[in-house]
């Protein structure tokens, strides 16, 4: 069974963000978010707008497609 869209991009924002060394206090600082709101993302609760996307991907370096692949360990 297939993971909900936003458990893939929440997952992977988390995978990301730990691999930048990043507390979700820094990074949400860097989005203009609370920490509470990241929280949510990397929780897959929260439904975000594709400038929203653009902005997370800009800010760990990825591109915004990279943010929806599924790991093996995901599935």
């Amino acid at each position: 069974m297939a993971l909900p869209l936003k458990s893939v991009l929440g997952a992977r924002v988390r995978e990301l963000r730990l691999a930048e060394g990043l507390t979700q206090e820094g990074l949400a600082e860097k989005l203009g978010v609370t920490p509470r709101y990241l929280a949510g993302i990397e929780r897959g609760e929260r439904n975000l707008t594709l400038d929203s996307i653009d902005a997370l991907a800009h800010q760990l370096g990825v591109s915004a497609l990279s943010l929806f692949a599924v790991r093996s360990e995901q599935r």
